[in-house]
């Protein structure tokens, strides 16, 4: 059990919670009350504010808890866990666990295997595919078996998803394999998430016209066949779905929603009459099966707006598309600027006449020069004032003009790099944490909050500090610092490094709901970094962003007016 003494974040009840389903699940216990912990998770999550702290009649309030669930988030809020789910982790042995861990191994699975094969550990497991006594079992059969030693095979080896760079490595090599014909990356890559488990992949394609390229690319062909094929490359699942013209949009919209987006969006299908799987709608009273070429058209069908896969989550978009009341979300084009860049002032590659012409190729009204600046870095407070005096001689040539700005640090105790009065003579300042990442949550809060006072301060960058699959995100009250944020006016940043994509899309969401301001940085170091933008944009979209929410997209003279 976790000790008392500090609040736990929104994230961490919600996880909490999702944590008792699972048990539950492997307990067999009743499917409505193993829903019921799934759907408070998925609440707790959507929730702006904290609510550690909350009273038990603030927390009934919100749709999905009652009072049990109420007292339960009150004690994970205190301490971290709650008694009913120590009580019955108690009953499930660690190794059963444990078992979650595997690919394609849920609490369903885990209870089937307990209770028909005893199985207690990985350990058990591996011995009964080897014996082949998992094949056996109703349900399961010989692929089923075959791909649980796939698992623990790959779990041994690698439990972590994967950055975004590291998966279109991937999705390069596969989609090279078909023809011109049409094909989609669909899951968790397409719906824009900063981190990737498997690929699903979509297309018009015959399995019989890529099957020799496929073969010779793949480390292993885990299935074959000419509705899927799944294979190994790398250390990453590919899961191919080859589908006709006609089917194509059902199958797409399908394999891009989450879980918990497809099971309610078959609800609608459900009550209308249909039933939905992966071919389209099924109608329940004739047997008519309704395909569509495009994802709009079964939106259509279903009485909605197309909901953008960025958004789905399941997080309320559903509800709204039926109301046709979706926000619209931000989109490249409407990006007036780029709010991060390195230059060779400093640790980027590219100087600042390099940077200009960059800025004009792209159609950007202005580009934020932010250099690494302080009084023990090479970019000191002379160096800016020279800088500045070169940026102005540029822009004298180039449409995109060049901003004098500076990422600053915010130091370990929350004083910054560079005196005020270098500051006042920017036209923005970002503020980052780079050292300090394993102070307590109250002192790396303390020290961001601090900068966020500093009326020269306009961006805080990259908030968490996480860089993806290398240093997860420092101990930070996130709520805290969005309430100072939106107190100050101050901007936090959505760096689109696809290395660090901070803030994620929880966060932004959050802040939008605050009146936060937002800017999209690129945090480009060299030329092919500007493209970056995408992914900002990306994880803004699932952030709900519109143009309105994101400083990129004002003028020139509205960013130097809003900056002051």
């Amino acid at each position: 059990m976790e000790a008392a003494g500090r609040r736990r974040t929104n994230e961490q009840i919600a996880r909490t919670l999702e944590f008792m389903g699972q048990l539950l699940e492997i307990a067999g216990e009743d499917a409505y009350r193993v829903r019921a912990y799934y759907r408070a998770a998925q609440e707790i999550e959507r929730q702006g504010q904290p609510l550690a702290g909350r009273t038990e009649e603030e927390l009934v309030r919100i749709r999905g808890i009652g009072k049990t669930l109420a007292k339960n988030i009150i004690e994970i809020g205190r301490t971290g866990t709650f008694p009913e789910l120590e009580a019955l982790r108690a009953g499930i042995p660690d190794t059963v666990i444990e078992l979650l861990a595997l690919n394609g191994v849920g609490p369903k699975t885990i209870h089937t295997l307990q209770q028909r094969l005893n199985i207690q550990s990985i350990e058990d497991l591996e011995k009964a595919a080897g014996s082949h006594r998992i094949r056996a079992l109703k349900g399961f059969g010989e692929r089923k078996e075959e791909n649980i030693i796939r698992a623990i095979q790959q779990y041994r080896q690698y439990t972590g998803r994967v950055s975004r760079p590291e998966a279109e490595a991937v999705i390069g090599r596969v989609v090279a394999a078909f023809s011109p014909g049409r094909w989609d990356v669909a899951g968790s890559y397409r719906r824009g998430k900063s981190t990737i488990g498997d690929i699903d992949i979509v297309t018009t394609d015959r399995f019989a016209s890529v099957r020799p390229k496929l073969r010779s690319l793949a480390e292993e062909m885990i299935d074959e066949g000419e509705r899927k094929t799944s294979l190994r490359v790398g250390e990453m699942r590919v899961d191919i779905r080859f589908t006709e013209p006609g089917q194509y949009g059902s199958m797409l919209l399908y394999l891009t929603g989450s879980r918990d987006f497809n099971i309610r969006l078959r609800e609608v299908a459900m009550a209308r009459g249909y039933r939905m799987n992966e071919y389209g709608l099924l109608d329940r009273s004739t047997g008519v099966l309704h395909t569509f070429a495009g994802e709009e058209e079964m939106f259509e069908f279903l009485g909605m707006s197309p909901i953008p896969p960025e958004l789905r989550e399941d997080r309320g978009e559903i509800e709204l598309a039926l109301r046709r009341q979706l926000p619209e979300l931000v989109d490249l084009p409407q990006m007036r600027g780029d709010l991060h860049v390195h230059t060779v002032w400093s640790d980027g590659r590219l100087s600042l006449e390099e940077v200009a012409r960059a800025g004009d190729a792209m159609g950007y009204e202005y580009i934020l020069v932010t250099d690494h600046a302080g009084t023990t870095r090479r970019c000191n407070a002379a160096a800016l004032r020279k800088q500045r005096r070169e940026i102005e001689e540029i822009n004298a040539d180039h449409s995109c003009q060049l901003l004098s700005g500076a990422e600053i640090d915010i130091r370990s105790d929350g004083s910054l790099s560079l005196p005020d009065r270098v500051l006042a003579d920017l036209d923005l300042v970002v503020a980052s944490v780079h050292s300090g990442f394993q102070q307590e949550q109250d002192v790396v809060t303390r020290k961001i909050l601090s900068a966020l006072d500093n009326e020269h301060v306009d961006i805080i960058g990259h908030p968490t500090g996480r860089l993806i699959g290398r240093r997860p995100p420092y101990d930070l009250d996130i709520a805290r610092v969005i309430r100072r944020a939106a107190e100050t006016g101050t901007a936090l940043e959505i760096n689109a490094s696809p290395h660090r994509l901070d803030l994620d899309d929880i966060y932004i969401r959050q802040a939008k709901e605050h009146g936060v301001k937002l800017a999209i940085g690129s945090d480009s170091h060299r030329q092919n970094e500007f493209s970056n933008m995408h992914c900002g944009i990306m994880i803004a979209r699932r952030g709900w962003c519109t143009a309105g929410d994101l400083i990129n997209t004002f003028s020139l003279d509205e960013l130097l007016e809003w900056s002051g």
